[in-house]
């Protein structure tokens, strides 16, 4: 069980998260949609401590930390807790894909060389990247860096796995891979919050939909309920112009 009180944050004095609420339950992902600017990335970089949250606590089980006066051991507690994975990879450009993914396991987890390895092969061979383990991020296609990217976070095991447009900047050709492996990762059991634009993929994948505008939670459901049968204004707007500019 994950639950987020009061979760805030401001840049130069003006609100970007106000006052936050979400309960989340194990093997559930939550999907967070709204327009550009509506607080959605901060969100996951503020649970991440990637921001810092100018109020707010997380509690995770039984551990549980307020961002108001968060310590850095807590910091390092909660990033084991959380994996991320970023709209531009952000992998390591010198090391093979295997290397990538064995990174954290090393470093964080403190695992031996060949426990990290045996765990990173068995996570790339999830996402279909066994013949890349050896390649260079240069010599991958995007979306094969996406999913080596999915798959060092997955090879923390994380409480949560935070998805930021994971696709977004990836080819239309290249997105459905990257979206299948997710899609498998979400029917194994794995808890994630998951930030797209892609209504088809959210309709796929997500239990729960929250629309995000101005920093608040304007309305949550099921993706049926949100997507085809939005009862706040702004959340019927919201739609009418991603309609009109997607489909």
């Amino acid at each position: 069980m994950i639950k987020i009180s009061n979760l805030s944050k401001s840049f130069s004095g003006q609100t970007v998260l106000n006052h936050l609420n979400l309960d989340i339950q194990k093997g559930e992902v939550v999907a967070l949609i709204g327009s550009s600017g509506a607080g959605k990335s901060t969100f996951l970089r503020s649970l991440n401590y990637l921001e810092t949250p100018d109020s707010g606590t997380i509690q995770i089980d039984n551990f549980k930390v307020d961002f108001s006066q968060i310590s850095q051991e807590e910091i390092l507690a909660l990033r084991r807790k959380l994996s991320m994975v970023f709209q531009q990879f952000n992998l390591f450009e010198r090391r093979t894909a295997l290397d990538n993914v064995k990174e954290g396991l090393v470093v964080v987890k403190k695992l031996s060389d060949e426990e990290a390895t045996k765990i990173a092969k068995k996570e790339l061979a999830k996402v279909g990247l066994s013949d890349r383990e050896n390649h260079y991020p240069r010599h991958l296609s995007g979306g094969q860096k996406q999913r080596v990217a999915l798959a060092r976070a997955l090879a923390m095991k994380p409480d949560v796995l935070l998805l930021d447009e994971p696709t977004s900047a990836l080819d239309p050709e290249l997105v459905g891979e990257v979206e299948k492996s997710i899609a498998d990762a979400a029917k194994s059991g794995q808890t994630m919050i998951l930030v797209s634009h892609d209504m088809s993929f959210v309709a796929q994948v997500a239990d729960k939909v929250l629309f995000l505008d101005k920093g608040k939670i304007i309305e949550s459901g099921t993706p049926d309920e949100i997507i085809n049968h939005p009862k706040e204004e702004r959340t019927k707007e919201f739609f009418a112009s991603y309609k009109r500019t997607y489909i």
